[in-house]
């Protein structure tokens, strides 16, 4: 049998590991000046004033919310399409998340719906660019600014995307990135904040550190003190000078392995259109994708087979799944708060049909035409 391509692989190579030793070597363990410069890298990157690093893109949507005030009683609304991180974390504030339904096209929140969810309650809102396709960030923010709510975006799958010539990052009041070790750009663990608002980046700051107002980088420095203060019950939520080193580096290369990514997208476009009974990500001349995630949905009583046994016939043929996503909504905890399916149809009807197929860099053309015979072999075979 030939070798499995799994789903996913991160992009390693000499370099990133040269400069985690460096880092090893340097003594500077956890957050010091190769933080501080991947923040500044990173901010010019996405066209914004301040970025914070993070240990998690789930501690900077954290973070995002307290900075912005959001606690007990309030309300903010997002998707239900999306990994539960995002709904989490509005819990962890106190909060009550409130879903809308998505475009069954893009697959991201539909714009549209959110007006009618506003309440007296309700502070911010959410987007997820699912994927790495972005939300329509002209009606969020047009609505955010009619109703004054803070939009938080959730760009988890998006470095690197484009909204209309204008980077995801630089759009909403904050905006969250991951640098988990299945993104396109890797730390291992990892996220950053970005934000044109200084206030809400110092808050952010002073929140991942235990509420120390000054961090430990400049307390044991040569131009730090001992002496700190502590100004709120933070967190331990910031980003080491190892991960940072991956980041740098990482980040240095992330325009090549996008054009890697973009190419093999365009193969699996090419070949899997002439599959009926497949429906393709969207995409358009419009916005940047960032495919992060390449996700095929199966047309409702096309085949014979569900998509449960979909994915079976494609391990049996060594090809590396997943599925993006449950919806938030289905989730055991979630029922208890009294969700129940049938709330959001249109999700429901995506994740039910949605396959994650291997998309990354480290593939090979050879991998991804294995990948597109293997899909017309089921496709064929499970024909109804």
């Amino acid at each position: 049998m030939e070798k499995k391509i799994p789903y996913a692989l991160p992009w390693i190579e000499e370099e990133e590991i040269e400069e985690v030793v460096a880092a090893l070597r340097s003594n500077w363990l956890s957050k010091g000046p190769r933080t501080v410069e991947f923040e500044k890298q990173f901010a010019n990157y996405v066209g914004t004033k301040f970025a914070v690093a993070l240990n998690s893109a789930t501690a900077g949507l954290h973070l995002s919310q307290l900075a912005a005030g959001i606690g007990p009683g309030d309300e903010v609304i997002t998707t239900p399409y999306t990994f539960v991180a995002t709904a989490n974390t509005i819990l962890h504030t106190g909060a009550k998340p409130v879903f809308v339904d998505i475009d069954p096209v893009t697959m991201n929140m539909d714009p549209s719906l959110i007006e009618s969810k506003i309440t007296n309650k309700t502070k911010a809102i959410i987007p997820v660019h699912f994927a790495g396709y972005p939300v329509d960030m002209d009606l969020v923010m047009e609505i955010a600014r009619k109703y004054n709510l803070y939009v938080i975006e959730d760009a988890a799958h998006a470095v690197y995307s484009m909204y209309k010539g204008r980077m995801v990052g630089s759009i909403g009041d904050l905006t969250n990135f991951s640098f988990y070790a299945t993104k396109n750009l890797v730390t291992g663990e990892g996220g950053m904040v970005t934000t044109n608002n200084e206030e809400l980046a110092d808050k952010i700051r002073v929140m991942s550190l235990h509420g120390m107002s000054k961090n430990a980088w400049n307390r044991y420095s040569d131009k730090g003190s001992w002496f700190y203060e502590v100004e709120y019950p933070g967190f331990k939520y910031n980003m080491t000078d190892i991960q940072a080193a991956l980041g740098l580096v990482q980040l240095k290369k992330l325009e090549k392995l996008q054009q890697i990514r973009e190419q093999y997208a365009m193969m699996y476009n090419e070949a899997l259109k002439e599959i009926e009974g497949i429906i393709l990500p969207y995409f358009d001349d419009v916005n940047r994708h960032a495919w992060h995630l390449y996700v095929i949905r199966l047309k409702e009583n096309y085949f014979t087979i569900d998509r449960a046994q979909f994915i079976e016939e494609l391990k049996e043929r060594g090809i590396g799944t997943s599925v993006h996503f449950i919806p938030v909504h289905l989730h055991p905890y979630y029922q208890k708060l009294g969700f129940k399916y049938g709330d959001y149809p249109l999700a429901e009807k995506a994740y039910e049909a949605a396959i994650s197929i291997p998309l990354y860099p480290k593939m090979t053309k050879e991998e991804v035409q294995r990948v597109i015979e293997a899909i017309f072999d089921i496709a064929k075979t499970y024909k109804r």
